[in-house]
């Protein structure tokens, strides 16, 4: 064979190879994608998960970066397989406290919940906003997980009220006269506005025992060879805040 027909040659076998190699994909892309995707277990956006809330918080004291410590009360399943049990810890944080104000307004917090301990020590990092909450009071869950404090109309129209009818009566027994009553009556109002007006609203409360429910910002994606429970768990025994009503703060600070 001639040199030249021998270069040709080789020159198309290597051709041909480098066809070859290129049609085929890289040996560990072939098993890579779905092997990781075959060991992950994934919770879609929007799940919730239903807490309970170990340490008490106030806007009275809390500050943004004071930690929250929770407690799942019941397994989430999916897909007949239990990913979360009951009993799993929660951690986060307060991201703003907002008391009330003096003349209008109402306590308002925010929490992220940030971490989940699962009864195996598996740890997980999650982004989750409480959607509801039971405090005991009237507290309201706002679209974007803020927590709002409750009013207090009603006591603050009975604390207006009774000064009203204590100056009346004061009034009427110094003057004898429907005149005096007046007087007091008007006098006994204006004290009980400015009681009102120089305190602040209920503070918001979120006593230990409060339930929330944490809803997932985004996908919680859990190594499937870490998810091996066969019991649904078992949450803490722990009584829930007993009904209450909202009271005025006597300080205005």
């Amino acid at each position: 064979m001639k040199p030249a027909s021998a270069i040709f040659c080789l020159l198309a076998l290597s051709i041909f190879a480098a066809a070859l190699l290129a049609q085929q994909p890289p040996a560990d892309s072939a098993t890579g994608p779905a092997q990781n995707a075959a060991n992950t277990i994934v919770l879609p956006a929007g799940t919730r998960i239903p807490l309970v809330l170990h340490n008490a918080v106030s806007t009275r004291n809390a500050h943004p970066g004071d930690p929250v410590y929770l407690e799942t009360t019941f397994p989430i399943v999916q897909d007949n397989k239990i990913l979360v049990p009951a009993g799993s810890y929660v951690q986060g944080e307060i991201t703003e406290a907002v008391r009330p104000g003096r003349v209008k307004g109402t306590g308002e917090m925010r929490i992220r919940l940030t971490t989940m301990i699962l009864p195996n020590g598996y740890t997980v990092r999650f982004d989750a906003i409480p959607a509801n909450a039971g405090t005991g009071g009237n507290e309201t869950t706002g679209k974007e997980g803020e927590i709002n404090g409750d009013t207090n109309k009603a006591g603050d129209a009975g604390t207006v009220l009774k000064t009203t009818g204590a100056g009346a009566g004061i009034g009427g027994l110094a003057s004898r006269t429907g005149k005096g009553a007046a007087i007091g009556a008007g006098a006994g109002a204006a004290a009980g506005l400015a009681a009102v007006l120089l305190s602040r609203g209920p503070e918001l409360d979120l006593p230990r025992g409060t339930t929330l429910d944490a809803m997932l910002d985004r996908p919680l994606s859990l190594d499937a060879g870490k998810i091996n429970f066969t019991d649904p768990g078992h949450a803490s025994s722990m009584p829930g805040p007993p009904n209450r009503a909202p009271v005025r703060s006597g300080s205005p600070f």
